[in-house]
């Protein structure tokens, strides 16, 4: 069926769409602004729950909306869209869309793809395919394998096929769909394989046919290569928060950022309604792995010299409490810009006399040395001391002096304070780059350095990240009523160590608490699990909250460092691991470390049995008269078949 020149093309589109909280972000409107443009009908099917401000956004573009209970996934949402108009009306379009939230954009006119494919003679057809595979990963394809289908982010119809038996069949009798593997092996996986054996023709307007070879999924792993060479209209909501692994195993990790770089300075897309969502709903540790979201800057070359904005407002608020890193501090803070104005921090009379006197000649807008109750640290230094002029600024930087007196050598601490110092103060040049990199970047709420990794720190890079103070973030989250993600198994991106840059409108709701000095424990405190712990790790999450993403940031020569600390590291865990389950690819090591793991828990847990046994059987047979004993041997030879040994 080919639809080039035919008048008044009938098309309806049943969009669906699912949000945990029922809201709708705006690049769903932008989405239905032009779809809207190539279609004659609209329904809206909605999972779940609606908001009234969704509601009114929706209904500017149609008001034939259907909330339904949240089941069946997409799957029973397009099947309950289908009843919904009936048989006897959708025999009258000449083609129904089918699609879902899933996808962003258009990042070109859909007139092109709709203009293109109605010159086509096809039955049903889509925008992108995922290619086969040998194998069912869902263990749900009746095939047992993956066909090659079109994804069901967008399947269109067409009358020839609308009308069919098959079609109508098929529909009438699929099944409930109870989780993802199901929405997949039921019906996405099988849909293009099924009509495509009963004849009927298809094709999708971005042709990766010659990617076979490539990847199973185009979109995801080669999303730069279809928006930029093939014109694909759409980018996965996914991509942008995709499980790194599959990543990792393919490539290097360049797909997602490649592909927004492009669309950023490339397409007429605004890239923050992809802020404005992933933010809202997604993981930061998955957003961050996805985007790169990770600045190396230069301590020798300005990025930009002339990018300074006139009444733009810049601050350091250092905390001081140990007089012997007086001169430490004065070192770091002669890198901030001379029209910034400093706020010291620190707890007598006499730290006050010692700070101002090493720091009367540092050339800077304004100087002033607060006095603050020794309580809460560095913590209250920041919240309360400066609450009632912080909003002020444009750009902070937060530091401290920093010991650490929990391990068994100082320079363990001292290196933790000079990876702290170096990635946020290094020099002039530096700081200027990263003034810029927040100009340049609106999104950009906070940079810190990267987790310390060294001696004892090592735990950083797992989930132990997390250490004591999983619970304590997260009664403070609900607090501050905070939606977005908090996992135990993904970390938050936080200045672990209290130092880093900051926009002070993005942690505008940690300061509206109006924190005072009452609210922290008093000294002595403990060394992990306080409330200090769990506000270090709570700065990204407020950033997060109020629609900005945290980032790490490295000086270029702390940057050389840590890829050797890295590098040295992983070799070293590669090699004993190797020795223990063979040389493999990181995603086979992984699996074959948990499987050993997994089998070791079995072993220990059997283990644990046959002696629990062994101990009841010799308790019994203790108290049991030496006849009985003798004659339940007998029993349990006759029923059991085994020799009685004991």
């Amino acid at each position: 069926m080919i639809l080039e020149g035919k008048k008044d093309i009938k098309r309806l589109a049943i969009y669906f769409f699912y949000d945990n909280n029922g809201i709708v972000d705006d690049y769903i409107p932008y989405m239905l602004e032009d779809l809207n443009k190539n279609i004659s009908e609209l329904l809206i099917v909605c999972n779940g729950k609606l908001t009234s401000e969704s509601r009114n956004k929706l209904e500017k573009y149609t008001s034939n909306i259907l909330v339904r209970e949240n089941k069946g996934f997409d799957v029973w949402a397009y099947k309950e869209g289908l009843e919904l108009y009936g048989w006897d009306r959708l025999e009258t379009f000449d083609e129904v869309i089918l699609m879902n939230f899933t996808i962003m954009g258009p990042l070109y006119p859909l007139k092109e793809m709709f203009d293109e494919m109605d010159t086509r003679d096809l039955d049903f057809w889509g925008i992108t395919v995922h290619h086969s595979a040998p194998f069912d990963p869902f263990g749900t394809i009746k095939y047992n394998y993956l066909p090659l289908h079109i994804q069901s982010h967008f399947i269109t119809v067409r009358n020839t096929m609308l009308r069919s038996i098959e079609f109508k069949k098929y529909w009438d009798e699929i099944p409930m769909i109870n989780r993802y593997e199901e929405a997949v092996g039921f019906h996405e996986a099988i849909f293009t394989k099924t009509f495509e054996d009963k004849g009927y023709k298809w094709d999708t307007y971005v042709d990766t046919s010659d990617l076979y070879k490539h990847s199973y999924g185009p979109i995801i792993m080669s999303p730069l290569e279809l928006i930029k060479n093939r014109k694909c209209p759409i980018i996965k909501r996914r991509s942008f928060f995709h499980n790194y692994n599959d990543f990792i195993n393919y490539n290097t990790g360049e797909a997602t950022i490649e592909a927004f770089e492009y669309i950023k300075n490339n397409l007429n897309y605004d890239v923050n309604l992809i802020w404005d969502n992933i933010l809202r709903v997604q993981n930061q540790s998955d957003i961050k792995k996805c985007l790169h979201l990770n600045y190396i800057l230069s301590s020798t070359v300005r990025n930009n010299a002339e990018s300074k904005v006139e009444n733009e407002k810049i601050a350091l608020v250092l905390h001081i409490y140990f007089i012997d890193l007086i001169d430490n501090c004065l070192r770091y803070a002669k890198s901030m810009p001379k029209d910034t104005d400093i706020y010291i921090t620190t707890d007598t009379e006499e730290k006050k006399r010692a700070i101002l006197e090493v720091f009367s000649n540092l050339d800077c807008n304004n100087l002033k040395v607060i006095l603050i109750e020794n309580r809460g640290r560095d913590v209250s230094a920041l919240l309360v001391a400066t609450k009632d002029f912080i909003m002020d600024y444009d750009y902070v930087c937060f530091a401290h002096d920093k010991k650490v007196g929990q391990l068994d050598f100082a320079i363990k601490g001292e290196s933790f304070s000079y990876k702290c110092f170096e990635n946020i103060l290094k020099n002039n040049i530096f700081v200027d780059n990263i003034i810029d990199t927040f100009r340049k970047n609106p999104r950009l709420g906070l940079l810190t350095p990267p987790p310390p990794n060294h001696a004892e720190y090592y735990s950083t890079l797992s989930d132990v990240n997390w250490h004591t103070n999983y619970e304590n973030t997260k009664k403070l989250a609900e607090k501050l009523n905070l939606r977005c993600d908090i996992n135990y198994n993904k970390e938050p991106i936080a200045p672990l160590g209290t130092m880093f840059w900051f926009r002070p409108k993005a942690l505008k709701l940690l300061f509206e608490k109006d924190w005072e000095y009452s609210d922290f424990p008093k000294e002595p405190n403990n060394t992990d699990g306080t409330l200090l712990h769990a506000i270090e790790r709570i700065y990204p999450l407020v950033v997060q909250e109020e629609g900005f993403y945290p980032a790490w940031v490295m000086v270029d020569t702390f940057a050389s460092i840590e890829i050797t600390n890295l590098n040295y590291m992983l070799r070293e865990v590669n090699n004993a691991a190797f020795n223990l389950y063979g040389s493999n690819s990181f995603n086979g090591l992984i699996t074959a470390m948990n499987m050993a793991i997994e089998g070791n828990k079995q072993n220990n847990t059997m283990e644990s049995d046959v002696l629990l046994r062994k101990l009841v059987k010799e308790k019994i047979k203790r108290k049991t008269p030496k006849s009985l004993w003798n004659f339940i041997k007998k029993i349990y030879h006759v029923f059991n078949g085994k020799r009685w040994v004991g």
